[in-house]
């Protein structure tokens, strides 16, 4: 079809060009290869202007692992497990399901970053794919127990319409402790191992899913493993991620209570973020210094690091609100 419309489009042209002047001519022509460029769904033009889906499109994992790296505090089980799960699914052609990672962690750890840092790296090119990019937040989207009915069957649209525009696309649900039990099951059919639902392939649609719920179990092992002289490199992640998969099937807090998602295995990754120590929380200051436009003080970086570390009251190694309000504690310090 879109050959045919060339073929048509270059045939008449010569034919309402001769009346013109070459002037005119040319300004004709360039406008209507400009036009042509702008009607292509995937022309080069049309991608840097507006947005549009390129199936060919992938992360750059170089930069990506270079943001997480050297942007992302005390994190080093997260970045390790969400660069392989991208890097999995990037190199297969056809991945047999939807890549779907759970984050999991105290307030503050970085999960919400991590998440942008992905958006912001899932194109070729730095060209924002805000429309391809959908998130979900429970508080705003889904305050109603008594509509969850509702809700399950606008997801279900919502995910199916969006993923048919774009296979390439990115569903970021945040605040799961706080989802309406069964909910989240409402998508379990697009999660699976399907050649394609209803003419729809799914495959190479990414979930993100956000969860507070967890966070305790992750810090008592962290604090298990500190109190017995051995670090935070020192945790299996393998352990850490059986015992979350457990923890948050249990708890009536996670958005995964009882869940099928969990029950069919179709969560592939269970991501820890650990709690933020006293030189991470540093680390977040000077950043925060550097992004405010200040030159970095180390009296002030140290007074905000200690009133911020505040867990548990005898060690006071973690900081429980991890890196959430270092930005206005800089802020109100200069």
């Amino acid at each position: 079809m879109r050959l045919m419309k060339a073929a048509v489009f270059f045939f008449l042209v010569p034919t309402l060009t001769p009346a013109l002047d070459p002037l005119s001519t040319s300004v004709f022509m360039g406008g209507a290869a400009v036009a042509w460029q702008l009607l292509s769904p995937h022309s080069w033009l049309k991608c840097s202007l507006l947005e549009c889906c390129n199936m060919k499109d992938t992360l750059n994992l170089s930069v990506i692992k270079m943001d997480l790296e050297q942007k992302v505090f005390g994190q080093h089980l997260a970045i390790q497990i969400v660069l392989r799960a991208l890097s999995a699914n990037m190199y297969s052609k056809r991945p047999r399901k939807p890549l779907v990672m759970s984050f999991h962690g105290w307030t503050g750890t970085g999960k919400s970053f991590v998440s942008s840092i992905i958006a912001k790296n899932l194109y070729q090119l730095n060209i924002p794919r805000r429309r391809f990019v959908h998130h979900f937040s429970t508080v705003l989207h889904f305050p109603h127990l008594s509509h969850v009915h509702l809700y399950k069957e606008q997801l279900q649209n919502w995910i199916k319409s969006n993923v048919s525009a774009c296979p390439r696309s990115l569903f970021i649900f945040s605040e799961m402790d706080q989802m309406p039990h069964g909910l989240i099951d409402s998508i379990m059919p697009f999660l699976g191992y399907h050649e394609e639902i209803d003419g729809v392939y799914y495959g190479k649609a990414i979930f993100l899913f956000l969860n507070n719920a967890g966070g305790d179990k992750i810090t008592e092992i962290a604090l298990d493993y500190w109190r017995r002289l051995k670090t935070r490199e020192d945790i299996p992640v393998k352990k850490l991620q059986s015992l979350l998969s457990e923890e948050i099937f249990r708890n009536r807090n996670s958005g995964f209570f009882h869940s099928q998602l969990i029950q069919k295995n179709l969560i592939d990754y269970f991501i820890p973020f650990l709690p933020l120590e006293y030189k991470h929380v540093k680390e977040c200051v000077r950043e925060e210094l550097h992004t405010q436009g200040h030159p970095e003080d180390e009296d002030l970086i140290t007074e905000i690091a200690l009133t911020m570390t505040d867990y548990p009251n005898e060690e006071r190694l973690y900081s429980s609100k991890g890196c959430k309000t270092v930005a206005s504690r800089v802020t109100l310090s200069i």
